[in-house]
């Protein structure tokens, strides 16, 4: 995993944390410092999503956050570059990202890329203009990176009393498989090391997946084709997982836009409610009623569904047949639902380097 890095907002004057500790002139007392506020941007094959915190307690308290649609890797799996619309929209959904930091004093940041830049050609090119034309220092992280992060992110969620558990983020262009261990004695709660026994990263996600097989009218044998698709894919980490330990509480902890979704159809949600489906507790059999209603569902139901809508009506069910492919390879008879991941974990490195929360307790929080 690479360490961890601090990209600056240079337009808005704000860099890395002050090293030297300030100190009252006639006392020579320390001055206390207020709290960094911390920034998490994680860009996408589909989403741009923005979190802005601060610490609080041994978490943090989410201040602000952005989350929009832009399809930054339309068509790369075919082009291998990326298109000059899918970058406009990319270029003002990150201005809207910097002005909030910029807005909210942003001091310590990590703002980072995956697949769709890692995929195309013209990637570090994009990079570099987003640099020039909006002061934001992006950096395209590898594979493992990524993985990492979204296990840092979702960690809190796995049943404690399990040997283990399968966390898998299916995301645009790509899909992480982590399989976490249970803790070992005196493991910091932060700390990620030791947890991760093996992990994956699948250049499948939606998008790819719906631009190989089509999204929009999905019949029997087209889904069945995208599942042995990714089944295929996934064989690798499977005979990689064949020694671990699964007792009778291992479950699936699924973190993306395709498990909030079937979390939200299996809820009966006419909107879309964070609150109710971060942390739910799913039997594989609700899963399955879920995703088959989806399936039954015409392209305009889903359109229309308040969990889905128009800008995810023609991904939603190549997330499922990946979901599909997951639980054929590992069953279990349970999955936590998580509405967080990258940006959390992002979030939760860089106050650990910080020693954020210790400031904290030390400030009266």
């Amino acid at each position: 995993m690479s360490s961890l890095d601090v990209a600056g907002l240079k337009e808005a004057g704000t860099g890395s944390a002050t090293v030297t500790e300030p100190r009252d002139a006639a006392t020579s007392a320390p001055i206390r410092a207020p709290l960094n506020t911390y920034a998490a941007l994680d860009l996408g094959t589909n989403n741009c999503r923005l979190l802005v915190a601060r610490p609080s307690g041994n978490s943090f308290k989410i201040v602000d956050a952005f989350s929009r649609i832009v399809r930054l890797g339309e068509g790369v799996s075919q082009t291998g570059r990326l298109g000059s619309a899918a970058m406009d929209r990319t270029f003002a959904a990150l201005e809207v990202c910097r002005d909030k930091m910029r807005t909210r004093g942003v001091n310590r940041a990590r703002l980072i890329a995956t697949e769709a830049c890692r995929m195309a050609e013209n990637g570090p090119d994009f990079i570099a203009q987003v640099q020039e034309r909006l002061g934001l220092d992006l950096e395209i992280v590898d594979r493992e990176t990524e993985a990492h992060l979204a296990a840092a992110g979702c960690y809190t969620l796995v049943d404690e009393d399990a040997e283990g558990a399968l966390l898998f983020d299916i995301g645009g262009g790509s899909s992480e498989i982590v399989w976490l261990s249970r803790p070992s004695v005196g493991d910091s709660h932060h700390d990620m090391r030791g947890r991760v026994s093996t992990w994956a990263s699948l250049q499948l996600g939606v998008v790819t997946l719906a631009e190989k097989f089509g999204g929009y009218e999905v019949s029997e044998d087209c889904y069945e084709a995208m599942v042995e698709h990714v089944s295929g894919e996934l064989e690798d980490f499977l005979a990689r997982t064949v020694g671990h330990t699964r007792c009778s509480r291992f479950h699936l902890l699924g973190t993306s836009g395709t498990v909030t979704t079937i979390a939200g159809v299996h809820l009966g949600l006419s909107r879309y409610d964070r609150r109710r489906v971060d942390g739910l507790w799913m039997s594989d059999r609700e899963v399955h009623r879920a995703i088959r209603r989806l399936r039954s569902m015409t392209y305009d139901d889903r359109v229309s569904n308040g969990c889905i809508g128009a800008d995810r009506a023609d991904l939603v069910l190549a997330g499922c047949a990946i979901f599909d492919a997951i639980r054929r390879a590992f069953p279990a008879p349970r999955i936590r639902i998580a509405d967080r991941g990258l940006r959390e974990g992002i979030l939760m490195q860089l106050m650990m380097a910080d020693q954020a929360w210790g400031a904290t307790r030390g400030a009266g929080a």
